[in-house]
Parts: C-alpha cells; structure tokens; sequence
C-alpha cells in the first residue's frame, strides 16, 4: 500500500514512521509512506499557504491553490483522498479495516480554522474525526489512522490472531492480560489462566469483555 500524507509540519511524522510496526513494515515494503510539505506547491516568496477568511472571524483558513497542487501533484487512479478533520465521520475499527484494502490513500492534514471549502468540494472523497475534540493540526489524526489501518495489512502484525481478540474487533472491549510473576505485591493471577484449559481460559475472557464493555462502553451492545 501506498500512502501519502500532505502536511506543514513533516517533521511530526519523523520518530513515528520509522520506529516499531510501521518503521520494520516500510522496510520490509508492506508500506510506502511519503510525508509531504504542502508549502512546496505555494507560488509566492513566502510560500503562504493561508489567508483571512472571508466574512471575517478568528483565525486563518488554508488556502486552495497550494492543497489542490499539492493533492493533484501526488494522486493516483482510483486513490483516496481523506481529510482529517473534528467535524469528519467518526474513525472505527471499521472503516480502518477497509482503508487497509486500498491501494493508495493520500491524507491532508488540516490546521488553522481549517481548509477552504472548495478543497473539500472538489479533490477530497472523504472526511474523517478521529475525536470529538480539536487538535493544532491533522497531522497526529492522520498518524492515528495510519496506524491503526496498518494492523490490518497482511504481514504487519506479527501475531495476526491479535487482529479477532482485540478490543473493538468484536464490539468488546478488551480482558485483562497478566504475565509473569504470578503473584506480585500479594496479587495473584486468576488461577484459570494458569490452568492451561483453553477452553475455560476464553470462556473467562469472553466474560471479562462483555463485564467490561457493560460497565465503560455499553453503547457497543446495542
């Protein structure tokens, strides 16, 4: 998979992609990820990519020229071309399974009040929230998606039963996990995971999901 990230701030995404799953997954060229500065389609000396929004109100709004430039500049056939924005549909484990079937995803990170709205109109296919709340810019909400969709691509994960017991996969939340030692600071662990009967162990789990989902998330059971 392909995956171009348009930003003015590609420095955030440096640590990030190239440390853990996603730096040993580009390596090993399940990925291609390619950080781009939308200021390197800005035509002035200054290279601005915003100006006051007409109407008036606080803060800056990006401008059309450099972030369609930008997008035209990097996208393919048949890619998709996704805003990171609070007002998006929200994120689910959903819609990054199926962002993993794609073969190219170009991302705008937005920032300021946002983008002009013919950007929106004309080069975007969709909008995605990763929250209902505002970051500084949709750089981090694209390192969200990222990740979480790269879970999905066959190869990245090195335990791929991980994918159907974690959290959200099946509309639960996750059961607890305990590892060595078994007793710690006068804490045991449940004597059924020690008892090395599987069966009894997912019934255990399955339970402790379901409790937990009740208790914190109880709008997944519906």
């Amino acid at each position: 998979m392909r995956i171009d990230v348009l930003t003015l701030f590609p420095a955030m995404l440096d640590g990030f992609l190239s440390e853990s799953m996603l730096g040993r997954a580009c390596e090993a060229k399940l990925l291609e990820i390619n950080v781009r500065n939308i200021r390197d389609w800005a035509t002035d000396k200054h290279r601005t990519t915003d100006d006051r929004p007409f109407g008036g109100g606080a803060g800056m709004v990006m401008k059309c020229e450099p972030v369609v430039a930008a997008i035209e500049a990097v996208q393919t056939p048949g890619c998709r071309r996704i805003y990171l924005t609070p007002d998006g549909v929200p994120f689910t484990a959903a819609k990054a399974e199926a962002l993993a079937k794609e073969q190219h995803l170009v991302f705008l990170s937005g920032h300021y009040e946002g983008i002009d709205q013919r950007i929106r109109d004309t080069v975007i296919d969709e909008e995605i929230s990763i929250g209902d709340y505002v970051l500084t810019n949709g750089t981090l909400a694209a390192a969200v998606v990222i990740d979480a969709l790269a879970r999905f691509i066959p190869g990245v994960l090195g335990e791929e039963k991980s994918l159907t017991h974690e959290s959200f996969t099946r509309k639960l939340l996750d059961f607890p996990q305990y590892t060595r030692p078994a007793e710690y600071r006068g804490m045991s662990v449940p004597e059924v995971l020690l008892s090395g009967n599987h069966t009894a162990i997912e019934k255990w789990r399955t339970a402790r999901q379901e409790e937990k989902t009740r208790q914190v998330r109880p709008d997944l059971l519906k």
